[in-house]
């Protein structure tokens, strides 16, 4: 037989008036198929389905609601005929994850977003369980893939509208950025890196240098003439490099390939010199003459009229390497440059 004391005591205690939205503490008693059961003072226990617990499918509902652990609940609605009180755990912590998200979004911080769909003109992400979404034009080449993660800065905040616009671009443009003031800060004219070929252009290679692309001119890859970069590079192909050149204010650094080699002007200097006899090959015909490599990776200009008396002389043109015997003329180290005449 109950006693009054102990009837007012249980009268006291499932004196509830709970309203949909409240916010109320519970405790952890169970789980029981898709819900787990929350102790909130109630005549009965109320349940907290899955989906109003998970944030993501990766999470376990043990981890997130741990046994005799409290936790606040949002009352999701009232008590069914058979007094139960539906809850959401979830919306708790969209809620406080909003505050931390704006928070971010004020500071420019860097936050983390896993894609979960992509759709038409970009992809949809999860971010501390607010679903957000990247357009195309703020994404990597290779960032539309189910399950990445992206480092995100928030370009639009507004859940009451719908509208939380994220970029994986900003973080990664910032991130170059960095990148670049950093190795514009270390380097040196004359200082030799390493670097991996990236591009090739008609007019030169560009070379990564630890996340600056910096350019290998066409005149700095070879002592010799080559038609092409490629000739000579191949991409990915990682080479030895000096700086000649930095703009610190463009971000722009120079390089040179032929540096690292002797230049194979200053020892022809001991084997040429003018009036000198020597056979030679032909390298390149142009419209004003011809080249013709007097010494490994040095040529002379043969110019268009002793091309014409060539002609005269043999009956047909000069041709690309024909092997040819020729006299210097004048030999210019300093500026590299050598006349050369027929004999």
């Amino acid at each position: 037989m109950i006693s009054d004391l102990e009837f007012e005591e249980l009268i006291e205690k499932y004196n509830y008036s709970y309203k949909p939205k409240e916010i109320v503490k519970g405790k952890v008693i169970g789980y029981d198929g898709n819900c787990v059961l929350v102790d909130i003072n109630s005549k009965t226990n109320a349940k907290c389905p899955l989906n109003e617990v998970l944030m993501s499918r990766e999470q376990d509902i043990k981890d997130v609601l741990k046994l005799n652990e409290e936790y606040d609940f949002v009352i999701n609605s009232f008590e069914d005929e058979d007094g139960v009180f539906y809850l959401s755990h979830k919306k708790v912590m969209l809620s406080h994850n909003l505050g931390i998200l704006e928070e971010k979004f004020k500071n420019d911080e860097t936050v983390i977003g896993s894609v979960i769909s992509i759709v038409k003109g970009g992809v949809c992400v999860n971010v501390m369980g607010v679903k957000g979404f990247v357009p195309s034009s703020q994404l990597k080449a290779d960032d539309e893939k189910i399950g990445k993660e992206l480092e995100l800065k928030i370009l639009a905040l507004d859940i009451n509208k719908n509208n939380f616009v994220l970029s994986n671009k900003k973080v990664y443009q910032e991130s170059i950025e960095n990148v670049k003031k950093e190795i514009l800060d270390k380097v040196e004219l004359n200082m030799v890196v390493k670097g991996k070929v990236v591009r090739i252009t008609d007019f030169g290679a560009f070379i990564d240098i630890g996340g600056l692309d910096a350019l290998l001119p066409l005149s700095q890859i070879s002592w010799g003439w080559i038609d092409n970069p490629s000739d000579v590079l191949a991409l990915d192909e990682k080479i030895d490099v000096e700086i000649i050149g930095i703009d610190k204010e463009k971000q722009r650094i120079s390089l040179s390939l032929k540096s690292l080699e002797k230049n194979p002007w200053l020892e022809a200097k001991d084997e040429l010199e003018t009036d000198k006899k020597i056979k030679g090959k032909v390298t390149r015909i142009k419209p004003f003459g011809a080249f013709v490599e007097v010494y490994p990776k040095v040529e002379g200009l043969l110019n268009k009229y002793q091309l014409q008396e060539y002609k005269k002389q043999n009956g047909k043109d000069l041709s690309e390497q024909d092997e040819i015997e020729v006299v210097i003329k004048k030999f210019d180290v300093e500026n590299q440059k050598i006349n050369l005449d027929l004999v």
